[in-house]
């Protein structure tokens, strides 16, 4: 039964109530019950209320530990309290030190990395047709692999050679990365393996998104500040450009705001400003990009001319074609001629430019970023074919250039390849073929070009020329050389050597001036002309002429 609470006034002690009603002095005592008895309270739900023994043990040690602490003030509680976590910590830090020297052990172990036999490698090329390959195993091997490499009198594992251990290396790596064999070993041949190493991760991971202020219409500051309204986080692109901006994220199409559909701006690549940069052009000059598509770089030296003298955008695509007139009506560019013609046959159709950029059809070695099917599908034969390309187009380029021009008679070569073929060996023939030497880009940034390689030698002016890797400039890999051209004269030395490789490609054109005669006598039909042939060095220019008029009239 519930215990009844009855108001009993204490002994000695008046009760007096205050005018407000209220007890000023007294005491409320709990009466038992009229028989007497001392029974424990009980809730109405049946719960005692009795403490002794309905305590949990938890709870009776926490009464326990209260109870101890008594006699003890508030601060010294806290006290004995840090102190004893700092003690917990010093015994968690014995046992570090205690456990140390087992994990050193157990890491010098792992690190004595050891060459598989050939049984476990044929096991593995089995299980790798069933199954994909383990790339965290691949990855530590490639680890381990690369620490003896680079130490290898002391780490190197006795009866096996160094050609052994970068055999492995490469077959980890076209494993682990997806690359060819032919293409790793390219890039082993260009690159240290720490290097590679930065290069082949670099590949892995896009390039940042750059956009290239057109000041034709707008100031990079009111382009900056219309776009971040529009939510794109976006900064300067860096010191050595003044016009491009690198966008980190967008909550609007970067492609498709109002800003870009007005031309205030063109999204372009931080390594395709480069090359136009170490053109220079000049107001009111003559110029050709001889492969334009998709117009970027075009549009770029518009810019820099400020609408001024005339650009002959070329390209050997129709297609292609189309975007570059579409981006250059976007961005304002009324003096460019847009044609449709092979490179190889420029100087025929057009020639005496100031300035020529070439920008040449490559591998694509430097993008694999942004096109990772280039780490499988090339091989020696693209290479060399893209490179014997080149070497026609510079030579095209060259006899373009009108070398007694006031203000220019440059040749800027670039590809967006790392390949030496493609690259120094290229510049290096046009080096031998014509009267053209290297010249300074202007860039102030960029590594070196290579003047040897493997078993060949560059002439020593190619460390003018300038390489950009993804992995240190964070943008895509790209080679520029500029060239000045000092004469137009073809040395007569090397006319001997070049009907060689006219007769491996009948196409190719590096004797534009004097190739199309014989032609033209044929199709008169005289027999007499066949005779005429050595002494028609004099009529040069006149031929020449002839042949450029008769495309225009057909």
């Amino acid at each position: 039964a519930p215990a009844k609470a009855k108001k009993i006034p204490s002994k000695g002690n008046n009760v007096e109530l205050s005018s407000d009603g209220e007890v000023e002095e007294g005491s409320w005592e709990m009466e038992e019950d009229e028989d007497g008895s001392g029974e424990e309270m009980v809730d109405d739900y049946g719960a005692s209320s009795s403490e002794d023994e309905e305590l949990l043990p938890i709870e009776e040690a926490a009464l326990k530990q209260k109870s101890d602490r008594g006699g003890l003030s508030e601060d010294d509680s806290e006290e004995e309290e840090v102190e004893e976590a700092e003690e917990a910590s010093r015994q968690k830090m014995g046992q570090k030190e205690e456990e140390s020297p087992d994990l050193q052990l157990n890491l010098d172990i792992d690190e004595q990395f050891k060459l598989p036999t050939n049984e476990q490698i044929e096991r593995e090329d089995i299980l790798f047709i069933c199954d994909p390959p383990d790339l965290h195993i691949i990855h530590q091997r490639i680890k381990g692999n690369m620490e003896v490499l680079q130490d290898f009198a002391v780490k190197r594992e006795e009866g096996h050679t160094r050609q052994e251990y970068l055999a492995l290396l490469r077959r980890d790596m076209a494993a682990y990365y997806s690359y060819s064999d032919f293409l790793l070993t390219k890039l082993m041949d260009v690159f240290p393996l720490p290097e590679l190493i930065n290069f082949l991760e670099a590949n892995e991971v896009p390039r940042p998104v750059t956009i290239r202020t057109n000041t034709l219409k707008t100031r990079r500051r009111d382009l900056a500040q219309a776009l971040i309204n529009r939510g794109v986080n976006l900064d300067p692109l860096g010191k050595w450009s003044k016009t491009g901006l690198v966008i980190y994220d967008s909550s609007v199409p970067i492609g498709a705001t109002p800003e870009y559909l007005a031309g205030h701006y063109m999204l372009q690549g931080a390594s395709s400003l480069l090359p136009v940069m170490a053109l220079a052009p000049q107001e009111n000059e003559r110029i050709l990009d001889m492969c334009c598509a998709p117009g970027g770089k075009t549009s770029y030296i518009a810019q820099l001319m400020k609408n001024t003298g005339m650009i002959l955008a070329n390209d050997s695509n129709a297609e292609r074609l189309h975007s570059v007139v579409g981006n250059l009506h976007r961005l304002g560019v009324t003096n460019a001629v847009v044609s449709n013609c092979d490179g190889r046959q420029f100087p025929k159709v057009l020639g005496g430019f100031d300035r020529v950029l070439l920008d040449a059809p490559c591998s694509g070695t430097g993008v694999i970023s942004k096109d990772p099917a280039v780490k499988t599908n090339k091989d020696e034969k693209d290479i060399l074919r893209c490179a014997h390309l080149q070497k026609e187009l510079i030579l095209s380029a060259i006899d373009s250039v009108n070398a007694a021009s006031e203000t220019g008679g440059y040749v800027v070569y670039c590809t967006c390849s790392i390949m030496v073929e493609e690259n120094e060996w290229v510049v290096d023939y046009a080096l031998k073929k014509r009267n053209v030497r290297l010249v300074a880009t202007g860039l102030d940034f960029g590594k070196e070009g290579f003047t040897r390689f493997k078993d060949r030698r560059f002439h020593p002016s190619l460390k003018s020329t300038r390489r950009f890797y993804p992995h240190t400039h964070n943008m895509d890999g790209f080679f520029i050389a500029k060239l000045k051209k000092f004469s137009n004269a073809i040395p007569q030395a090397q006319k001997d050597e070049e009907p060689a490789v006219e007769a491996a490609t009948p196409s190719t054109v590096p004797d534009t001036v004097t190739e199309p005669q014989p032609k033209k006598k044929k199709l008169e039909g005289s027999k007499v002309d066949k005779e005429q042939k050595p002494p028609q060095p004099a009529l040069k220019k006149r031929h020449s002429l002839q042949v450029q008029r008769r495309p225009l009239k057909a």
